[in-house]
């Protein structure tokens, strides 16, 4: 059975951000980044959260991502923008990308901006919330390395290629954020770290044939030798995959295809990320009284929540509650890490000069098995 440690909210915030400094953000730049990067772990998604450090880091190291990249606004109108990433940090492009889309739906009532030549951006739920926030309803989305196996094909083609939704309600907000493959990579990524097998129905070998190993379909998806994750459906039309292909061609439009930047099979060559990212945000006043949209927006999803339960169920939940929840749970009890995600870290502060036992306490690693990135 695989190991936690848990780590309270703040611990894991300093830890993050005296990270990032050390990589060579600015203090305001480590602080978003670990915004967006925490925002994961409390809603309990722990694909994208810690679990992650590593990887970005390895990032940096690699020049995959450049730490002193300025996004820069290349084509612009009242109501759009195209931004070019430089190869940037993710978090920092889409903060930049999000808030330009708000500022320009508070004049306009809408607006769109796109992103070519970024790197991952963490969950894609954290910029439509950002709009959220804002009294705006918000749209994110983006591309990424492929690992979703077209419907009938054996090669990754597509991304995981998320759609995130977010809009104002009471007392939940609306907050839908899922990738159009049946997983994410993060997924597979965890169930190698705890040694599990994959559920049936997840991924595809190299031959386009299920597979249960985690290790082998990521060697895969980085050597681009064939297989990867299955769209939402599944890999055959009978239970929609048709459908999770296509959700995921809509994502690629309003990322690399109106950016003008990489599509998902031709991200992650020749050292070069080039993830594409979209922001949407409208501001209901445009359709008439925000206030009113908003309740009834809320008394739709309070009949959602109050309708018929089916047998041996006692709650319908509506999109955003579960995360609400989760996120004061971990703020009140702390996050749990996985011991393998523990070893990078403290591997990462040996790296970078930092005091591991000061951050993450004194763990004897003997007493596990672990696996480190850096090791």
């Amino acid at each position: 059975m695989t190991s936690y440690i848990r780590y309270t909210y703040p611990q894991l915030k300093t830890f993050c951000e005296d990270c990032f400094e050390k990589f060579g953000f600015t203090k305001a730049e480590s602080e978003i980044i670990t915004d967006v990067l925490l925002l994961s772990d409390l809603y309990g998604i722990e694909s994208h959260g810690m679990q992650r450090l590593a990887r970005y880091h390895n990032g940096i190291k690699k020049g995959l991502i450049k730490v002193e990249a300025k996004p820069e606004i290349v084509f612009e109108t009242p109501v759009s923008a195209v931004i070019e990433g430089h190869d940037g940090m993710g978090q920092l492009i889409g903060h930049k990308a999000m808030n330009i889309a708000i500022e320009k739906a508070k004049t306009t009532g809408m607006a769109i901006v796109t992103v070519r030549n970024s790197n991952h951006y963490g969950i894609a739920g954290y910029y439509a919330k950002m709009a959220c926030d804002a009294g705006l309803i918000g749209m994110s989305f983006t591309n990424s390395e492929a690992i979703m196996v077209p419907t009938f094909g054996r090669l990754a083609m597509l991304g995981s290629n998320p759609i995130a939704i977010a809009a104002p309600a009471e007392p939940y907000d609306f907050f839908f954020d899922a990738s159009t493959t049946v997983v994410t990579r993060g997924k597979l990524e965890v169930y190698n770290k705890m040694g599990k097998p994959l559920p049936e129905g997840w991924a595809l070998n190299a031959q386009g044939k299920g597979s249960s190993d985690a290790a082998d379909v990521l060697k895969n998806i980085v050597a681009k030798n064939g297989g990867g994750i299955m769209p939402l459906g599944g890999e055959t039309e009978t239970l929609g995959s048709h459908k999770g292909y296509g959700y995921g061609m809509f994502c690629e439009l309003f990322t690399s295809i109106l950016s003008m930047g990489i599509t998902s099979n031709h991200t992650h060559t020749n050292g070069k990320g080039g993830t594409c990212h979209g922001f949407i945000a409208i501001d209901p006043k445009v359709f008439g009284d925000p206030q009113e949209i908003k309740e009834h927006l809320s008394t739709f999803m309070r009949e959602l929540r109050e309708s018929p339960k089916s047998e041996g169920c006692d709650r319908i939940y509506t999109h955003g509650e579960k995360e609400v929840f989760a996120k004061a749970d971990r703020l009140e009890n702390g996050i749990d890490v996985n011991i393998n995600t523990v070893a990078e870290m403290f591997d990462m502060c040996k790296y970078v000069g930092l005091d591991p036992v000061k951050y993450l306490g004194d763990v004897n690693f003997d007493e596990v098995n672990t696996s480190s990135s850096y090791k």
